[in-house]
């Protein structure tokens, strides 16, 4: 498992280093020393977990990860609890206080142990639903059977993702990442890392800020497209 540690501080990235050499699941495949540098190796190094530190020089930990489509498996390492709450928005597996504790990061890396084992048990049963399939869909006391091609928008929320279709907006309990990843994606498209779109409900595009696209949908609702996405984007819709 590829993890990558991000901290402006060589000596809290030194020390974190030497306390996850027990750990041979674990592969450090680089170091960043702020968010911009970091979302450089994330994009290059694909890791699958990030020690990240929140108080950086520039951007925060926090705003490194509004900045990216696809969010690793993230750890907080930091020197301040008051931002534990807030981070747990972000769906962190774990917030460690500096100095960090054996105990905690031992404790920490058998929870993504655990996390990663169970993902590969779902991964291994699940199949992609394409626009055909109907699903059960419930939030709260009421329920409903939906075939997948009404579904226009699903918006993250959390641990939670909020189904958009006809004059409903229900809450589930799922990851907009598990979702990505049983969706078929000549359909569904990552538009960045909040939401997913349905491709056939799209009405019009222009150009947006920083490289990106502005996608409005047949239902009015405009979702920004990042700009590596609208790489992607462009690609599949043939622009």
């Amino acid at each position: 498992m590829k993890a990558l540690i991000i901290d402006d501080e060589r000596l809290a990235r030194t020390e974190l280093k030497r306390l996850l050499t027990p750990f041979k699941d674990l592969q450090i495949v680089g170091e960043a020393v702020n968010a911009e540098d970091a979302l450089e190796k994330i994009n290059e190094l694909k890791p699958d977990l990030i020690f990240l530190d929140i108080q950086m020089p520039g951007k925060t930990g926090f705003e490194l990860l509004e900045e990216l489509d696809s969010v690793p498996v993230v750890v907080f390492t930091t020197a301040y609890d008051e931002y534990a709450l807030k981070a747990f928005e972000y769906n962190a597996l774990d917030y460690l206080l500096k100095p960090i504790e054996p105990k905690r990061l031992e404790e920490t890396v058998n929870k993504l142990i655990e996390k990663t084992r169970k993902k590969v048990a779902v991964e291994t049963d699940k199949e992609i639903l394409t626009e055909s399939d109907q699903v059960f869909v419930k939030d709260g006391d009421r329920c409903w059977f939906v075939k997948l091609e009404k579904i226009r928008l699903l918006e993250s929320e959390g641990n939670y993702v909020r189904l958009f279709f006809e004059d409903n907006k229900p809450l589930i309990l799922r990851t907009l990442n598990y979702l990505d990843e049983r969706l078929d994606t000549k359909v569904f498209f990552r538009a960045n890392r909040k939401h997913i779109i349905n491709l056939k409900w799209v009405d019009s595009i222009e150009p947006w800020l920083n490289g990106g696209l502005l996608v409005k949908l047949k239902d009015g609702h405009k979702v920004e497209v990042s700009r590596r996405q609208a790489v992607k984007f462009k690609d599949m819709l043939s622009l």
